[in-house]
């Protein structure tokens, strides 16, 4: 058992310093720190007054609404936070903001606010704070990276209105204004210098804004599993990027009906390798839970654990990889089943669970997830039509690794120094874009 000591740094922060386990590759790590988890909101949130669901004043009350944030609040205030500190967010700054949005685009959407309530289109209502409400959700997603790439966390959450992904960068929609994890993204490759940034997005819809701001790209992964066809009608299995960019954005579309088994299923069989091969050294997640089994918008059939699973997949490569994860706030119109199932990721998040614990895939290889693996094997060679068994020493939980300032993260391989069967050298390219 490691010995634990207990200190405080200048902002009275919790943290608890580990030192490592025995058992644990030397080529791994020699230790490590355990930190305390973060909950980012703002009372703004609230004040993003959508009213009713159409501009022809129906009386149905708008799915994307305040009581969004108060049941997860409540849901977790009844089980103590999980050991998440809640953090207050900042505005974010307006020239961060415009490395996605142009100006006048950011200028249009703070006039359309001002009289009090508008329909920028038949989904998405604006009213007098949402202008405010918008700039604090980015906020909230930037703030979210420079505290997991400072190690002042382990993991975070951002919980904030409205939420993001189909905002394209002249346009709102979906009910979203700005895309608030494509802006932290591009915050962490401009202002924090990264190099890969993988995007996961699990909403049961698209990310068709995520998807559209890096489809040339190839500093950012970005992989979406949606349910199709469903609004915003985007993400077909055949859009893998452009130019540079080509291979680098993956779309996994699901049927209606899809619940556990299939999410799952892509996420360890497809989302793992697919990290371990890119290698990331941030890691965001598009966290929607419209793919609920109850959500009113959608068709699909996933469960709070489900959500919890996919979550425990992902925290155990990015353990790994030495690659913070931070989620943002998404979709899921079900009350009851959002706040349970944002519980669960954070639950999945701030677990520590046991020393050589397997890494190995939980879940079946379902037909949909072989197919994508087939697929995609023209660009990622790591992706056979059947996964090999992936067992590693380090504890799949959550540590920031020690390392020195804007230092590269070096992924660790099997225990005995052998590399992972899933990772072949120079694997965060896909073939097709690899020079001569």
């Amino acid at each position: 058992m490691a010995a634990r000591t207990t200190r405080r740094d200048p902002g009275q922060r919790h943290i608890r310093e580990t030192r490592p386990r025995v058992g644990l590759s030397r080529e791994v790590i020699a230790w490590w720190f355990v930190m305390a988890y973060a909950f980012l909101e703002h009372p703004s949130s609230l004040e993003h007054d959508t009213g009713a669901y159409s501009a022809d004043a129906s009386s149905t009350l708008h799915p994307e609404h305040a009581r969004r944030i108060t049941v997860i609040e409540r849901e977790l205030s009844a089980r103590g936070w999980l050991g998440f500190e809640r953090v207050r967010t900042p505005a974010v700054d307006r020239s961060v903001l415009r490395a996605v949005h142009p100006e006048p685009y950011v200028a249009s959407i703070e006039r359309a606010c001002r009289p009090g309530g508008t329909f920028l289109d038949v989904d998405t209502a604006v009213s007098e704070r949402s202008f405010e409400a918008a700039l604090h959700a980015v906020g909230g997603a930037v703030r979210m990276v420079d505290l997991l790439l400072d190690g002042d966390v382990a993991a975070a959450f951002s919980s904030h209105r409205p939420p993001g992904h189909h905002a394209l960068p002249s346009q709102a929609m979906g009910f979203c204004l700005f895309n608030n994890i494509a802006v932290a993204a591009r915050y962490a490759l401009d202002a924090r210098r990264l190099e890969r940034v993988m995007i996961i997005d699990w909403d049961v819809h698209h990310g068709n804004s995520t998807n559209h701001v890096f489809h040339p790209s190839r500093q950012v992964l970005f992989v979406s599993i949606h349910q199709s066809p469903l609004f915003p009608f985007t993400g077909q299995a055949s859009d893998v990027g452009e130019g540079e960019g080509t291979g680098f954005t993956v779309n996994l579309p699901v049927p209606a009906g899809a619940g556990d088994e299939v999410w799952v299923s892509l996420v360890e069989h497809v989302v793992v390798p697919l990290a371990y091969a890119f290698e990331p050294q941030l890691v965001l997640i598009s966290a929607g839970y419209d793919a609920h089994r109850d959500d009113p918008l959608a068709d699909c059939a996933v469960t709070e654990e489900g959500f919890a699973a996919m979550t425990r997949a992902i925290t155990r490569v990015c353990a790994s990889l030495a690659a913070p994860v931070g989620a943002v706030l998404e979709g899921g119109y079900a009350l009851g089943a959002l706040g349970r199932s944002v519980a669960a990721t954070l639950q999945a998040l701030s677990t520590e669970p046991a020393p050589h614990a397997t890494s190995s895939p939980a879940a079946a290889l379902t037909p949909i997830a072989r197919q994508a693996r087939t697929r995609l094997a023209e660009f990622w060679p790591q992706l056979p039509a059947r996964p090999a068994q992936r067992h590693s020493a380090l504890p799949p939980g959550h540590a920031i690794f020690r390392r020195a300032p804007g230092s590269t993260p070096q992924p660790p391989g099997r225990p005995g120094g052998r590399s992972d069967p899933e990772r072949a050298p120079e694997s965060r390219e896909p073939t097709r874009s690899r020079p001569l």
